[in-house]
């Protein structure tokens, strides 16, 4: 009942407005429900997930592996309340060392035919002072694990690699110093900022890592890769990920190939943003395999793109992930998309404790 009314009769009304506003009034009525026991008991009675999905992944115990990835709750709002939409946890930000306006507007299209979104946010966020503080005054909902991602500020302050690299190492060495988030993603590969994706090239991440290695941070560290990439490119990066010590790697972020989009003609003739959705699922399922096959099995892999359905999520999984991240599905889908999730692996799980 709870999926035919949303994809039935609050879908459609919803996506009759545009997106970033449907997103802010989402934001801010997740984020009143999480204030109060009542709120966040209601919003479970209908979406919690209640079977066990539970992963331990580099010395985290998630309740499931499904994760609110970077890009939603980029300003940490929502921190009290996603735990009782099944989220195991969620990856705030990404949070950059000044506030950011992000691009003009429009930030986000529906492709919607395609399933996807065409994402041209541009890291707008508070900054990491705000968010610091945020995060301080408000407890985390009980049983979510937070993950904080860490970009460069959209600026011309970071137009040069000096001041982009300062940029990361200054929210790195601030939220460790304020022992906030149980892991951190270094996020190289937005492709909606000032300068480009200037550190997916080998050279300028070795240099990003090499300065970020003086912080401890003490918890699990990942970067965040492409998903527009070649297989060797991707092993060059990778390489250096595990040569610095991070713990592994999430893939991927947005598609920028409008041609993998099933309806082409809903995107501008020119790049305006990345696609999420359906368009990342088969490439970053590719390289989620390829990068598995590569590192073996001690390396961490969160699979992040096109996951609509409880089948893409078993997808990734057996591609060789440990974690799963989404957002594009919980939009397209609905939020009861997070339970299922966890109800397919908690079966799964379950079948294949049992003897043959």
């Amino acid at each position: 009942m709870l999926r035919f009314l949303y994809k039935k009769v609050l879908k459609p009304v919803l996506f009759l407005f545009d997106p970033e506003a449907i997103h802010h009034l989402f934001v801010r009525v997740g984020e009143l429900c999480g204030r109060f026991a009542p709120g966040r008991g209601l919003v479970r009675l209908f979406y919690g997930a209640r079977h066990d999905a539970s992963r331990t992944v580099d010395g985290i115990t998630y309740t499931n592996p499904v994760v609110l990835a970077a890009g939603f709750d980029y300003n940490a709002r929502l921190t009290q309340i996603l735990h009782s939409v099944a989220f195991g946890g969620v990856e705030v930000g990404s949070v950059t060392a000044r506030p950011c306006p992000g691009n003009e507007p429009p930030r986000m299209t529906r492709a919607i035919r395609s399933q996807s979104l065409i994402v041209y946010k541009g890291l707008k966020n508070e900054g990491v002072d705000v968010i610091i503080e945020r995060l301080q005054k408000r407890p985390l909902q009980k049983g979510l694990i937070l993950g904080i991602s860490i970009a460069m500020t959209n600026d011309e302050g970071c137009a040069t690699l000096e001041g982009a690299i300062d940029d990361y190492h200054t929210s790195l060495k601030k939220l460790v110093a304020a022992d906030l988030g149980d892991y951190y993603t270094i996020n190289i590969s937005c492709p909606n900022v000032y300068g480009g994706e200037n550190f997916t090239h080998p050279g300028r991440l070795r240099q990003l890592l090499a300065t970020l290695s003086d912080v401890d941070p003490g918890r699990p560290v990942y970067a965040k890769l492409p998903i527009n990439i070649e297989l060797d490119a991707l092993d060059e990066l990778l390489d250096i990920v595990h040569e610095f010590g991070l713990q592994g790697v999430v893939i991927g972020n947005l598609n920028k190939d409008y041609d993998t989009l099933d309806h082409r003609e809903e995107a501008p003739e020119e790049y305006r943003g990345g696609l999420s959705g359906k368009p990342c699922r088969d490439p970053s399922t590719e390289l989620i395999r390829h990068a598995r096959q590569r590192m073996g099995p001690d390396f961490t892999i969160i699979g992040c793109g096109g996951i609509l359905s409880a089948d893409d999520a078993l997808e990734k999984l057996d591609a060789g992930a440990d974690l799963l991240q989404l957002i594009s599905g919980m939009i397209f889908e609905g939020p009861h998309l997070m339970k299922d999730i966890a109800r397919a692996i908690a079966h799964r799980d379950t079948q294949q404790r049992l003897p043959p």
